[in-house]
């Protein structure tokens, strides 16, 4: 690795263990190296981890997701461990938006760049789930930002398991809780598509209002952050819900106006992050149908 890298600073810890910034010295082209330790089993490299990188490998083909340029595995006193070599990005949503909110000269993101981005992670977000790939942990943090381009990009699709219908139960603690949609919280068994749409849709708020639309900190405060605003779910609107693991009674409020709630939204962007926040994850729109909502009508979609 030594000979074909160099390390230039650690970056971060990501769902698959130490993140560096490093330069691959032939080309000189920044790459993100994520070093995996792997548990090996007496075949070599699991089966699973093995699945897990090709789908990552073919997910990312498509310009919205972070390019995976290569795979390394190295031994290291004795034990193997696995290098992935992604394409650098400096920024992210997160950064991107904070630069907004608390730079040198705050300003609202432009209407427009709201639109692009939206477009961008419905487009990558549409690629995974047509390949049946869950991410599971969409985020600000998770979405890297080309700020040259304007282009935005998945990353750290490191917790998606590839679903399979029937949907197998999966644990629950994976997505931050200010993204989690309301039936992981709940306890649900199984989940689908639903959990990814309800992330985008906090994402857009987050984008319009510069801060977090839901900013819980114990999944109780984040079910009634999303109550005061959404309404307390019943029956009628969300069938199943009362019989949910983690279902107690919970006060009852009535919904707000959501517009309120992201006041530089016109009624063409309300209307989409509703259909993102519905309670019923089989309500919600696909990522596939949002790319075909009238909000996106101003926009060249041919660049993309």
């Amino acid at each position: 690795m030594e000979d074909k890298y160099e390390k230039l600073e650690k970056v971060g810890e990501g769902t698959y263990g130490k993140v560096y910034k490093a330069k691959d010295i032939k080309t000189g082209q920044l790459v993100a190296l994520k070093k995996t330790r792997l548990e090996m089993d007496e075949e070599g490299i699991p089966p699973t981890a093995l699945r897990e990188i090709s789908l990552l490998q073919f997910l990312s083909t498509s310009i919205y997701i972070v390019r995976l340029l290569c795979v390394q595995q190295i031994q290291h006193k004795g034990k193997p461990i696995l290098y992935l070599v992604f394409e650098y990005l400096d920024t992210d949503l997160k950064k991107f938006i904070d630069c907004h909110r608390k730079g040198p000269n705050p300003s609202p993101l432009p209407p427009s760049q709201i639109q692009s981005f939206m477009y961008q992670l419905c487009k990558g977000v549409a690629h995974c789930h047509s390949h049946g790939v869950l991410h599971r942990d969409l985020k600000p943090q998770n979405l890297l930002v080309d700020k040259e381009k304007g282009i935005l990009k998945i990353a750290d699709l490191g917790l998606s398991r590839s679903f399979t219908v029937p949907l197998k139960s999966y644990t629950h603690e994976i997505v931050t809780l200010w993204y989690r949609a309301p039936e992981v919280l709940l306890g649900s068994a199984s989940y689908s598509l639903g959990v990814d749409m309800w992330s985008v849709g906090c994402i857009f708020a987050e984008m319009a209002r510069r801060q977090a639309l839901f900013p819980g900190d114990s999944e109780f405060q984040q079910l009634l952050h999303i109550f005061r605003l959404l309404g307390t779910p019943t029956e009628e609107v969300w069938p199943g819900v009362s019989s949910l693991k983690e279902w107690h009674v919970y006060p009852k409020w009535e919904p707000k106006n959501l517009a309120l709630a992201v006041p530089t939204l016109g009624p063409d962007g309300v209307d989409l992050l509703s259909r993102m926040l519905k309670y019923d994850p089989a309500e919600r729109i696909s990522a596939k149908l949002a790319m075909e909502h009238p909000y996106f009508d101003s926009l060249d979609r041919s660049q993309f």
